[in-house]
């Protein structure tokens, strides 16, 4: 229930029992009340008034309060008066009904936050226990293997990672939404950051006989960012790369200075992507309804944990991409400040 009295700096929200004569009487003919001469019974604050204007706030047909004007001066209050606090009602049940929406999301934004930590957690105690009498067994621990026991546990390992991939994407990005991620911001050598993802994904590249270059410019300065989470943006980005290009295809990665960012450049020449599917790239759990695409692993997440941990950093992410033709993602990340400059 608000209640206004006189001046702008005396007005206050309340609760007003329902019993209360001018609730009782608009919950009852549900349309606005003028009175005149009101007692201090009547009066919403107990004090008497010479005016009081009272207009439900109306939701969905359902009352739910009232903006109600009391005064103790001698004045007029004529139709169109009444007709501006009526509009003031209508906007203050909307502004009530959004509230109640964002306490709604918010709180269902908790809930699903509070169940991927419980299902992560859950899910790597078995994860962990599986993947350690895996590796018991392919060390011989457990006897002899066979070439079909040993094809069963690669399965198993490959599956385990999928998994702990996606266990780890699901945790950013409930991390990211509910502003639980830390990012250790310092200044770090990029070189060194690229090289080190390139070597981890080697195998895989030349596993597809695919030819990598990797172009940093030497004037290159020190950047600042979270060395781990770009190194786990470089990353997501240069396996998209190796999963949807053909063999034999190439993958550049380039890194240069512009002005107070450095700018990261992964390219491919591989699937490419349509103009439609271009417009939802960066939507969770989206994924192209290409068979070349669905053909390769994945949960629809990596692109969308990129874009945030960047924009997290003070970056920007942009793409081009032609369909049949390849892809290029490019990044900026902040430079460090040099000793001395402003």
């Amino acid at each position: 229930l608000m209640v206004f009295r006189g001046e702008e700096e005396h007005s206050e929200s309340r609760l007003v029992p329902l019993r209360h004569p001018i609730v009782h009487q608009i919950m009852q003919e549900k349309r606005s009340v003028l009175t005149r001469n009101v007692s201090e019974e009547e009066s919403v604050d107990g004090t008497p008034a010479s005016v009081q204007l009272a207009v439900p706030i109306v939701q969905e047909g359902e009352i739910t309060g009232l903006i109600t004007l009391e005064t103790q001066q001698n004045v007029e209050i004529n139709r169109e008066d009444i007709a501006f606090v009526e509009r003031l009602a209508d906007r203050a049940a909307v502004a009530i009904k959004n509230a109640k929406l964002y306490e709604a999301i918010h709180a269902a934004n908790k809930a699903k936050s509070d169940f991927i930590s419980l299902v992560a957690h859950e899910l790597r105690v078995p994860m962990t226990s599986i993947k350690g009498y895996t590796d018991l067994m392919n060390a011989g621990l457990a006897g002899p293997l066979s070439d079909q026991q040993k094809q069963f546990l690669e399965v198993i390992r490959r599956n385990l990672t999928r998994m702990s991939s996606l266990i780890s994407d699901l945790s950013d990005i409930n991390h990211i939404e509910s502003g639980r991620m830390r990012f250790d911001l310092k200044p770090f050598d990029l070189r060194e950051v690229v090289a080190d993802v390139a070597d981890s994904l080697r195998e895989r590249i030349t596993t597809r006989e695919q030819t990598l270059h990797i172009d940093i410019e030497d004037e290159l300065p020190l950047v600042f960012a979270d060395s781990t989470r770009i190194a786990q943006v470089i990353s997501n980005l240069m396996s998209n790369a190796n999963k949807y290009t053909p063999e034999g295809g190439e993958i550049t990665v380039r890194a240069w200075p512009n002005g107070r960012s450095a700018y990261v450049s992964i390219q491919d020449n591989g699937l490419g992507i349509s103009e439609e599917d271009q417009q939802k790239l960066f939507t969770q759990f989206f994924r192209a309804e290409d068979k070349a695409v669905r053909e390769q692993p994945g949960w629809g997440l990596g692109l969308s944990i990129v874009r945030r941990m960047v924009e997290a950093q003070d970056g920007e992410i942009t793409f081009e991409s032609k369909l049949g033709a390849g892809s290029t993602f490019t990044f900026t990340i902040p430079l460090a400040k040099m000793e001395g400059s402003g």
